[in-house]
């Protein structure tokens, strides 16, 4: 039996950070596209959204919105068609649904040739962390199974007074990703969001199954890690936190590199997991 220890650092010196992609100079203007970055997956994210684009609940207060884009290949030219988009967000109350057979405000779509994805929904709203802290609106996407990287982000709104001290939506990765809000037909709102994704880099699926399992952390509860797609997602305590990228030397980096997770082989009988979260300057708790 393998033993499986889960060994946790609550801080690192922080990582050098900035805004990159492959846009090049071809001596008269820059060409290509940024993959679009990732953000953090929250601890609200429920797999299994049902396939619809009307997201609307009946007698809603919310501000009636028209969430659509076109998913692109890492070129930025090629729609990704055969694309999984799932969505969710919160209420018009800020609360999300975290429970029910109805997935309210959560939602799947799959993409034609064309790579087009759309919803009709409300407007998320901002919504009380605690302590006087506010996560801006936001709506959550996870793009997937196709032969690009799976991509976990998050959009943000233009003129939202949250997002300032928003350790997520004010990274500099996150530019990109704060929106012009249009105004739509019959007093509603369109957003559009194009996804370019990145080139695939996966790990042997050999690789996935040694490290996939139960783990023991330091306090004695329960870390779970288990392959979704081409990602890694962790489990705490029973809830999913994270989704994370492969990227070399037995190690995955979450959203924004704010989580990282490196696994150390050391025998046939033991395997041991160092999670790490970055902080310093650019993170604001």
């Amino acid at each position: 039996m393998q033993r499986r220890k889960f060994l946790y650092e609550s801080s690192l010196i922080a990582m050098s950070i900035g805004v990159f992609g492959n846009i090049k100079w071809d001596g008269n203007s820059y060409v290509g596209e940024d993959p679009t970055t990732t953000d953090i997956l929250g601890p609200f994210y429920r797999p299994g959204a049902p396939f619809k684009t009307n997201l609307v609940q009946k007698g809603t207060k919310g501000q009636l919105l028209n969430f659509h884009g076109t998913v692109f290949a890492n070129d930025g030219k090629t729609p990704a068609g055969n694309t999984l988009v799932e969505i969710w967000h919160c209420n018009e109350n800020g609360v999300y649904d975290n429970t029910s057979d109805e997935y309210i405000y959560r939602a799947s779509f799959k993409t034609g040739a064309d790579g087009k994805y759309h919803f009709n929904t409300i407007l998320p709203i901002p919504y009380s962390t605690g302590n006087d802290n506010f996560r801006p609106a936001h709506i959550h996407m996870r793009v997937s199974g196709n032969s690009q990287q799976d991509l976990v982000t998050q959009v943000y709104f233009k003129g939202d007074e949250h997002i300032a001290k928003d350790e997520s939506a004010n990274h500099p990765k996150s530019i990109n990703r704060i929106l012009e809000i249009k105004n739509g037909k019959d007093n509603s709102k369109v957003v559009q969001f194009d996804v370019v994704l990145a080139k695939e880099y996966l790990l042997e699926a050999s690789a996935y199954k040694k490290i996939s399992g139960l783990y023991q952390m330091n306090d004695k509860s329960m870390a779970e890690f288990y392959r979704q797609g081409d990602q890694l997602f962790a489990k705490l305590n029973g809830q999913i936190v994270e989704s994370m990228d492969y990227k070399g030397n037995n190690t995955f980096v979450g959203g924004l590199s704010f989580v990282k997770a490196n696994f150390e082989l050391n025998n046939a009988s033991e395997i041991k997991v160092k999670m790490s979260y970055v902080t310093g300057p650019e993170k604001k708790s």
